[in-house]
């Protein structure tokens, strides 16, 4: 065989290099732009990259877990490219909008009243009894005299009773703080018992600061048990003590009848003007309130529409002329002349009493309204409430809930679970009466003890109720001027005194009149609303911004260190964890067999029960045990001589002692 030449062996000795480096690049990493294929470089790049969702697409085990990997990486990449596409859009757009919006506002309901309640001519016989004893209280204490009435008293029986009540509560003029008092039938002096309650004044005062007018109200059940009401000003105490009977007479009288006796439309309104259109009364919304009478709310809604309007300014809102009759008026119940209006919305319950706003005769009122609608956040923001369902107070006013309708609700629960009856001012709760004399004569002293509490905030009333999230305010500006001016007096009243004239047989005065102006200053609407200061973006939002300051950190990385250190480390604790409990477990296993295995030999080892429970015999023991039965004595073998043979480990016998045992 012919040697190999030296291009053959070269070849031979070459070989094994190429394998070498093959299996060498097969292995070491491959970097960048080295690597030979495109999968290789993307390898490199998911290994070696920022990046994490792509990293974790490449080390990630399992089929699931790359998938849902390389779908978190892809959604990652869309929303990058949607919102660089969006800020590019913007970036680059050089267009203006200009929106010019003409609005609408609802108008809101307007509620009327005249500040007299009921006409004087009407309601003579109901008061006889009470307006004769307030002009001798006022001749007693201030020489007041006055020409006897002229109106007879009706035989109808409404007052039959209320002179024994006029000498049970009687005014009282306490002549100084020794308790004592004059009083104004007998004009004796009496004692004065109880709690005195002084509520001052600085509309009048009655002269002398030791004169002081007032009442005393005691309790029918308890004698002992009396208050006594003073007043500094002469006009409040008597007009206090005469609103006090008035409400109990009223109380007594139909609502039908009261309805009757009040105002209608066609007496209180003379003329209309909405949104520079003709309204009349089918545009007015009549309901009874129990210190106002009759009164009117315009554009109440009850009908299914709610008016509105579209310009701003005196000539496109509400204009009214109304005819105030203050001739008919109770001298004694209100002292001052005009209307009352209230401005609210279609849904709430306008509290003429509490937030009316008055205006006076002879003048032109105008009111300027600007619209502001404001909501408040409930829980845990404020302690307000949506709609006063979580409040334990029954509406009684059948409107949406306010503060007010809460506060008067609770007053007249605690009105009618005290004194057993309701008061007169407050609509009537289910199966109650209003309080009056006859059933219940001893409501007065109730009511103001009543009352006392609930000032003092001691009824609870205040705690329970809540002011509303959402509510609607109108900010009213008021302007006066005179109506109708000299030069346009006499024409404008002889006008109105023909349009009056089929029902009215006089000339009307000016004084008699009320010019009333409601309308838009301007179609601005306001909103406020409170916001969350932190909400749940904003949260999010400081998260990732201190990741990505002190950590360089993504959503994606927030992510991978959740797989990494709770869903990982959770299996290896698991797989550690059932590893202990299988080694354990077969531990245990293993040791019941090997406790039962020596179980077994040792009750073999034991026939005799003897030395069951007893360590092991000695020779010295054993010889004393005893012999099982039916067997031969122990006896000691005979050795066996054939073990003390001794056999050597060589076939022959070795040279040495062969010439040994020659010798």
């Amino acid at each position: 065989m012919a040697p190999p030449g030296p291009e053959g062996g070269r070849a031979a000795t070459t070989a094994p290099g190429k394998k070498i480096t093959a299996r060498l690049k097969r292995t070491l990493p491959v970097r960048g732009p080295q690597a030979p294929t495109l999968s290789e470089l993307m390898r490199w790049y998911c290994l070696n990259t920022n990046t994490h969702g792509c990293r974790r697409i490449v080390v990630s085990r399992g089929r699931l877990r790359r998938l849902l990997w390389i779908v978190l990486t892809l959604s990652a990449v869309g929303l990058i490219l949607w919102q660089c596409a969006e800020l590019l859009m913007n970036y680059y757009s050089a267009s203006v909008s200009v929106t010019v919006q003409f609005q609408k506002l609802p108008f809101p309901a307007v509620t009327i009243c005249n500040i007299n309640p009921y006409k004087y001519s009407a309601m003579k016989e109901y008061l006889y009894e009470l307006d004769k004893e307030t002009k001798k209280a006022l001749e007693t204490f201030y020489g007041f005299s006055e020409g006897k009435s002229k109106v007879r008293r009706s035989v109808d029986d409404w007052n039959s009773t209320g002179s024994d009540f006029f000498e049970q509560i009687p005014l009282l003029k306490v002549e100084d703080f020794s308790r004592t008092a004059t009083e104004l039938h007998s004009g004796q002096k009496r004692k004065i018992e109880g709690s005195v309650f002084h509520k001052d004044s600085s509309i009048v005062n009655s002269g002398d600061s030791n004169d002081i007018i007032g009442f005393q109200l005691c309790d029918a059940n308890n004698s002992s048990e009396c208050a006594l009401y003073t007043f500094s000003s002469g006009v409040n105490a008597i007009q206090e003590w005469y609103k006090l009977h008035y409400m109990n007479i009223m109380a007594q009288i139909p609502l039908e009848i009261k309805e009757k006796l009040s105002y209608s439309a066609e007496d209180l309104l003379l003329t209309c003007f909405f949104d520079g259109l003709s309204c009349d009364k089918r545009h007015f919304t009549r309901f009874h309130h129990p210190l106002h009478g009759n009164c009117y709310t315009f554009n109440s809604g009850e009908s299914g529409t709610i008016l509105s309007t579209s310009t701003g300014g005196s000539e496109y809102g509400l204009q009214v002329v109304l005819y105030i009759d203050e001739a008919d008026y109770n001298p004694f119940l209100v002292t001052s002349t005009g209307a009352k209006i209230m401005i609210h919305d279609q849904n709430e319950y306008p509290f003429i009493e509490d937030i009316g706003t008055e205006i006076e005769t002879a003048a032109a009122t105008s009111i300027g309204m600007h619209f502001t609608q404001s909501r408040k956040l409930s829980k845990p923001y404020s302690d307000c409430t949506e709609t006063g369902a979580d409040i334990p107070v029954e509406n009684l006013y059948n409107k949406s809930y306010s503060l007010q309708i809460c506060l008067h609700s609770c007053f007249q629960k605690a009105m009618v679970e005290s004194c057993g009856c309701a008061q007169y001012a407050q609509p009537l709760p289910a199966g109650a009466e209003y309080c009056n004399y006859k059933k219940n004569p001893n409501w007065m002293y109730c009511y103001y003890r009543l009352h006392e509490k609930f000032v003092k905030e001691q009824l609870g009333c205040q705690q329970i109720c809540k002011d509303a999230c959402s509510f609607k305010e109108w900010a009213l500006t008021t302007s006066i001027a005179q109506w109708p001016s000299v030069v346009s007096e006499d024409w404008m009243l002889r006008v109105l005194s023909w349009d009056k004239g089929q029902k009215l047989n006089k000339k009307l005065n000016k004084t008699d009149l009320a010019n009333l102006m409601v309308f838009y200053k301007d179609l601005n609407e306001r909103y406020i609303s409170e916001n969350p200061a932190n909400t749940l973006v904003i949260l999010l939002s400081n998260f990732g911004g201190q990741l990505g300051l002190w950590m360089s950190c993504s959503v994606v990385c927030v992510i991978e260190i959740v797989e990494v250190f709770f869903i990982d480390s959770l299996s290896i604790v698991l797989r550690h964890q059932w590893q202990r409990a299988k080694k354990w477990w077969s531990g245990r296993q293993q040791g019941r067999a090997a406790r039962a295995t020596a179980s077994d030999v040792e009750r073999q080892g034991h026939e005799n029960h003897a030395c069951v429970d007893e360590d092991l015999p000695t020779f010295t023991t054993a010889l004393r045990l005893p012999l099982p039965q039916d067997s031969p004595l122990p006896r000691t073998p005979p050795p066996n001589y054939s073990t003390l043979r001794l056999e050597t480990a060589f076939t022959e016998q070795l040279p040495d002692t062969l010439e040994l045992s020659q010798h």
